[in-house]
């Protein structure tokens, strides 16, 4: 058998890959950026071609530098952020950028459609409200805004699915990522013929779906060239990037709940049967027979990063004196604030938001400023925020019939103690932390060893892979005044929403 798997993820801001061993180890991992544009407000786009540049490059420096001989590979997983509607021709070939998750241009298309169809219409079939961030109302944009584009289009792909397609030449659709589609039957894990005429998409456009550990095709001689793959490895299907990090992050099992921190916020729970809400997002796991009931925020770890880049510049300038990332300074100074943050409450509304208030138009909000509150104030009042934004989830997911007991943190953002404690209080849910760093690309990689019997099952791929490195128990203290400055958060919103509009 071969040794090696690996897992290739399409982030917002970079692609991570990972090469991992049978036991989960790392054997190597790298990443590489590339650009978001914002052409206009509300607007928020990436070019496809973008993320398989940066997959090749960083292939292939992965395996150089590391040693690693492709012919060692057993097969490729990979996942990708959601929502994309990359348009291909009959060639394959990229003709627009594609609208990514955070972009609500066609909230006008969503208002008409759920008038003209009835919002409960489509929601009875796909299990999600018409929201503009979907890939449904960016279809329908491009047929109304760029008729040439529409025209031509062959098939709508999504982001793992253009990836694959790249290395094998195979086009598809994983069933994880058909929630993105309105025309995709929840309960069947099919499309829905009628619901496609009802909202003119038409049927031609959607690849086939298929399992997201099904082998789709293998590595081709061209994409060999350009990867440093070997020619003839086996691609699977994938799947998306929140449900692979789910599986990464050994949630298999109904009841067994993600807690997300990478760019983007929210949480993952997992149910053997149909349940949904029209305030949250329910999509097929990566897992055979299981759903994921979602909560998807715009602020999660992009938040941090944002207040990083603003307003970290003193730190990055002494990290030669202190010895401390400019991310592990903003911890101390956080940490030096009391709980509720001296009354300083954050909205983590950075673009838009989207469940469970679903409102494209909401804002960042800081309420509360006033002379004694300092720079740690606001560092962790944007935990604090991104804290309540989870909990808001969680509790319309309990009002839904799926409860979560305890959450496995994965992301960037688990690495900061302070920040999964905060969430521990906020929340009164204990939080156990696998390997959050590489649970995304890791989940993807398991796709490729069950798909390419590198594992026997899912059973046997998590008990050899995931491994608990701490965890966190809530403190009852403290949650009585979470519990407080949640209903302020609350409150600011439904406050400030009209003004918002």
């Amino acid at each position: 058998m071969k040794p090696f798997v690996i897992g290739i993820d399409i982030g917002t801001s970079a692609c991570k890959l990972a090469v991992f061993n049978r036991d989960g180890s790392v054997e190597a991992l790298t990443n590489e950026a590339y650009p978001v544009y914002y052409p206009a407000e509300g607007w928020a786009e990436q070019d496809p071609e973008d993320w398989y540049a940066a997959v090749c490059r960083a292939l292939k420096r992965m395996l150089a530098e590391n040693h690693i001989s492709p012919e060692d590979i057993a097969g490729v997983g990979i996942d990708g952020q959601s929502w994309s509607a990359i348009p291909v021709d009959r060639e394959g070939k990229v003709l627009a950028r594609t609208p990514i998750w955070m972009d609500t241009r066609a909230t006008a298309i969503c208002v008409r459609l759920n008038n003209k169809i009835g919002a409960e219409n489509i929601f009875a079939i796909a299990g999600n409200a018409l929201q503009p961030s979907y890939t449904t109302a960016k279809i329908l944009w491009f047929r109304e805004n760029m008729p040439d584009v529409y025209r031509k289009t062959d098939k709508i792909l999504q982001s793992n699915s253009f990836i694959a397609f790249r290395l094998t030449g195979s086009i598809t659709h994983d069933i994880s990522q058909g929630y993105g589609v309105h025309c995709f039957n929840m309960r069947t894990g099919t499309w829905d013929d009628d619901m496609c005429e009802k909202l003119e998409i038409p049927r031609e456009f959607l690849p086939d779906i298929v399992p997201s550990d099904a082998v789709i095709g293998n590595v081709t001689r061209k994409a060999a060239e350009e990867s440093g793959l070997a020619p003839g490895t086996p691609v699977v299907a994938g799947g998306l990037d929140a449900a692979c990090g789910t599986l990464g992050a050994g949630v298999i099992h109904p009841g067994e709940t993600q807690e997300q921190g990478g760019q983007a916020g929210g949480m993952s729970i997992c149910m053997d049967s149909y349940k949904a809400d029209p305030s949250l997002i329910l999509g097929y796991h990566v897992v055979p027979g299981q759903w994921l009931l979602q909560g998807g925020t715009t602020g999660g770890g992009g938040v941090m990063r944002w207040f990083e880049q603003e307003f970290a510049g003193e730190d990055r300038l002494l990290k030669e004196t202190t010895g401390l990332s400019s991310l592990d300074s903003l911890n101390v100074i956080a940490g030096k604030v009391d709980p509720g943050c001296d009354g300083l409450v954050f909205l983590p509304y950075m673009a838009g938001e989207r469940s469970p208030i679903w409102n494209p138009k909401a804002k960042g909000v800081f309420y509360g400023l006033d002379f004694s509150k300092t720079r740690g104030h606001f560092v962790r009042a944007c935990m604090e925020g991104v804290a309540f934004a989870l909990r808001h989830n969680l509790e319309t997911a309990a009002k839904a019939g799926a409860e979560a007991d305890v959450l496995r943190a994965m992301g960037g953002s688990a690495n900061s103690l302070l920040w999964t404690q905060i969430k521990a209080d906020v929340t009164g849910k204990p939080i156990i932390v696998p390997s959050s760093d590489t649970a995304t690309t890791l989940g993807a990689a398991i796709l490729a060893g069950v798909g390419t019997g590198f594992y026997n099952d899912y059973e046997e791929a998590v008990a050899l892979t995931v491994r608990e490195t701490r965890r966190h128990e809530p403190d009852p203290t403290k949650k009585e005044i979470y519990d407080r400055t949640y209903r302020m958060y609350r409150n600011i919103y439904e406050s400030l929403a009209p003004l918002m509009q």
